[in-house]
């Protein structure tokens, strides 16, 4: 993740200068990536006109875009680790335009789906880890802000290039679009090309959270010192068979030792839920309106909503865990933007207007960009700078199969029901679970500090044990004969 061969200097993350360009690298891959890869549902019209396909066949193009790029996630990890984040991302850029390219010759769909949704996804996945993770090198008091900014890409992105891309097709049809998509996409070469690398001071590096320590360990995501010396202990045993399918996968088990850690699996555990239930709304509201009578144009306007509110949750929920009073109670201020996204999906049922329904898509909207700002936020806390890019790589790559399974099950639901209730529960549910296997682990973690605390009390209040009661008499015995003979 950092390139210490080409770095002499060694730094503490210096919060502002050049972190702010890494900012703006990082905000420029999400627009190439994760709006793109939205934008691609507006060539769906096309491909089926052109190749004679139905909706569900070139519906496959986006999950795979979508799910290579998740799944590949471990893989900008590695090349990061290995090389650097500037090679990974120049890499990544490359492979994805080279993608795109061949798919504005594609003659079939099949050649689609290996162009754009294995290369190109390939590509994106090579970009996106690295990326995040030179953001947490380069903050630590601004950390939340500047993931905020960075992940707010994803909104603005889906934003301007929507009806841009429309525009494309029109002038130049779906070839001219995807070879013009594929140069804007190479941008991501230039991005790589600015991220310089940096090593941290190491007790910053293995220490990040002293600041929450030196309160009392407020904050739940720091790693507890019995979970580090389990996690360095079991690190150790070489000839362990975890230490050996790491070997033989080319991983070092050092990287990847927060796997062993409790907390991270329960954050592991949690993510599966949310990724389960996050993008069935993005997928079915649409539909959902147009099926309780909202106006094509209004349906269209609530995404239009969601994407805006979504940058609005992006900066400003960054900008206020960020203050001094929340920044302790990160996990817990994204416990609740989950469980909220999960109760507006809950109630969503109810809402059988364009009225009703524009207050779902902004608490929606402002929720879902908070959360995302704050992934790679706890995911820092919990594991610490030096397992951040090796961590979100395991984070995004629990994301793949959910998000190509979930949006079928939903569709699934559509059909064997009628209605739209039981995907729009399905997705709330998933998400309610998601917080609530956090908010044990929150509870489990507080409980522990408890017990320690008084624990330790009690070992302050107890009398001298025996052992030290009979050198202290002893003590007092030679201390009266010495004094007796000298008398």
């Amino acid at each position: 993740m950092v390139d210490g061969k080409r770095q002499s200097g060694v730094v503490s993350p210096p919060d502002g200068g050049w972190g702010w360009v890494i900012v703006g690298c990082c905000f420029m891959m999400t627009v190439c990536t994760r709006a793109v890869t939205r934008c691609v549902s507006i060539f769906f019209v096309e491909f089926q006109g052109h190749f004679g396909a139905d909706y569900s066949s070139t519906a496959w193009i986006h999950s795979l875009v979508d799910c290579t790029t998740m799944l590949c996630a471990p893989v900008g990890s590695l090349v990061g680790n290995r090389w650097s984040c500037r090679a990974a991302v120049m890499l990544g850029g490359l492979l994805s335009s080279c993608g795109l390219l061949i798919s504005s010759f594609a003659t079939s769909l099949e050649l689609l789906y290996l162009s754009m949704g294995v290369l190109t996804g390939l590509g994106f996945a090579l970009c996106y880890t690295p990326s995040i993770a030179m953001v947490g090198c380069y903050f630590h008091r601004r950390k939340a802000l500047a993931y905020g900014l960075a992940m707010s890409g994803s909104g603005i992105g889906t934003f301007i290039l929507a009806p841009a891309v429309q525009v494309l097709i029109e002038l130049y049809s779906w070839r001219g679009a995807l070879l013009i998509l594929s140069a804007f996409v190479a941008n991501l070469c230039v991005c790589g090309a600015l991220l310089r690398p940096i090593k941290l001071r190491e007790d910053e590096a293995e220490g990040e959270g002293e600041e929450g320590e030196s309160v009392g360990e407020e904050r739940l995501g720091i790693i507890s010192s019995q979970d580090a010396e389990l996690a360095i202990k079991l690190s150790k045993e070489e000839d362990s068979l975890l230490s050996w399918c790491f070997s033989s996968c080319f991983l070092s088990s050092k990287e990847y030792r927060f796997l062993l850690l409790p907390d991270f699996l329960g954050l592991a555990v949690s993510f599966l839920f949310l990724a389960s239930g996050c993008s069935l709304p993005f997928v079915y509201m649409v539909p959902y309106a147009l099926s309780v009578g909202v106006r094509h144009q209004q349906a269209a306007f609530l995404m239009s909503i969601l994407g805006v509110i979504d940058i609005v949750g992006n900066i400003t929920f960054g900008w206020l865990t960020d203050r001094r009073c929340l920044k302790p109670y990160r996990l817990a201020c994204y416990v609740f933007s989950v469980g909220m996204e999960g109760l507006c999906c809950l109630f969503t049922p109810l809402l059988r207007s364009f009225p009703l329904l524009v207050p779902f898509a902004v608490l929606y909207g402002y929720f879902d960009g908070a959360y995302v700002a704050l992934i790679p936020v706890v995911t820092s806390d919990l594991v610490g700078a030096p397992y951040l890019s090796s961590a979100l790589g395991v984070v995004y790559f629990l994301h793949a199969i959910p998000y190509l399974i979930s949006p079928p099950i939903g569709g699934w639901l559509v059909d064997v029901t009628g209605s739209y209730t039981p995907t729009f529960f399905l997705s709330g549910a998933a998400m309610l679970a998601s917080s609530l296997v956090l908010a044990t682990i929150i509870g489990i973690r507080h409980c522990r500090r408890r017990l320690a605390v008084i624990k330790d009390a009690k070992h302050q209040q107890l009398p001298l044990s025996l052992s030290n009661q009979s050198d202290c008499f002893i003590a007092f015995n030679k201390e009266v004969v010495s004094s007796s003979v000298a008398s």
